[in-house]
């Protein structure tokens, strides 16, 4: 369920609730591959290959979607992809079946924030364009630091505003268009991350221009 719910933001950040995520996700279901899929292509394909590169094989994704990232991961992996959206993991089932993906373990309809996993359950979990979807981004850290064993990996890729700058400017100049695209120009990494966390993160700006930050974190 990657981030395309087009809610705007009030504040530091709108809080939406888990049935209008669904029913967005419902509508776009169909036609994310063909748009958003191509957009964020680059940054998808470095982020799974930071998990690939990894230690450990146990691998959650949140926020799965359609499944565009399933087939890129390594065999070696044992992948679990979770999603609020019952169209968007129908979808990801069919491309397990239909590509053979033996790697992908299970994938589940879950909330990103409150899953039912036991503590330590995973070697590595990536979230790829959901922070600024789920109600509270903070709690989605800490569900995950929850869920990943200490020493592994968790890694964020997603739009994150920036203070000044050319991308700034892009930004801003889409803004008009960030109700039906779901794009948020004033989401930034203070929104998601605490200071402590953002001192010790690895943040790598991925393309198009930047406009994707790969944010690595160590458990």
């Amino acid at each position: 369920m990657q981030d395309v719910s087009g809610a705007a933001l009030s504040g530091p950040r709108a809080k939406l609730d888990a049935d209008s995520i669904k029913a967005t996700y419902s509508r776009y279901a169909k036609s994310y591959d063909s748009w958003f899929g191509l957009v964020s292509g680059h940054a998808r394909r470095a982020a799974v290959a930071a998990v690939n590169a990894a230690p450990g094989a146990k691998v959650l994704e949140v926020g799965v979607g359609t499944g565009l990232a399933l087939p890129l991961y390594s065999p070696a992996k044992r992948i679990t992809g979770i999603d609020l959206s019952h169209d968007m993991l129908n979808i990801a089932r069919d491309r397990v079946a239909e590509m053979g993906l033996r790697h992908v373990e299970a994938l589940e309809e879950m909330d990103a924030q409150a899953t039912s996993f036991e503590d330590g359950s995973f070697d590595v979990a990536v979230a790829m364009f959901v922070a600024s979807v789920v109600p509270d981004p903070r709690a989605l850290v800490a569900e995950l630091r929850r869920v990943v064993k200490p020493g592994g990996r968790i890694l964020f890729v997603n739009h994150f505003a920036r203070e000044s700058g050319p991308i700034w400017w892009i930004e801003r100049a889409m803004a008009p268009a960030s109700k039906p695209l779901g794009w948020h120009p004033d989401f930034r990494l203070d929104h998601m991350f605490k200071a402590a966390d953002l001192a010790q993160a690895r943040i790598t700006d991925m393309r198009p221009i930047g406009l994707f930050r790969l944010v690595e974190l160590v458990r």
